[in-house]
């Protein structure tokens, strides 16, 4: 299977106590969370955190799409519900425009 890989970056709201729930969360995502990502044709999913800095790689199938993904994450309550949650830990980047939260990184080098 030939996987694409996807890069992205989120910040979290930089307080101490914040950002250990957001991790706590992360160690037991809810089942309908890594349902709907498997569904959407993620194979292989990472998140890094540095402060309070985020940093996703996310590995998709030929079948892939993000518009097919947001379209069905806009139906699904669990979906929204955790996103909804998350949000609380969450900020925009600086470059964000309204309503952008993880963004799309660009690779600029490769060994």
């Amino acid at each position: 299977m030939n996987l694409k890989k996807y890069c992205f970056a989120l910040d979290l709201v930089n307080d101490v106590d914040l950002i250990a729930e957001y991790k706590k969360y992360h160690t037991t995502v809810w089942p309908a969370i890594i349902q709907s990502i498997k569904e959407a044709g993620i194979e292989d999913m990472e998140i890094y955190c540095i402060g309070n800095r985020l940093f996703m790689i996310m590995k998709v199938d030929e079948n892939f799409s993000f518009e097919e993904k947001a379209a069905a994450d806009a139906v699904n309550t669990k979906v929204q519900e955790w996103e909804e949650l998350m949000w609380k830990y969450q900020q925009a980047l600086p470059v964000a425009k309204p309503g952008e939260k993880w963004m799309l990184m660009e690779k600029i080098f490769q060994l």
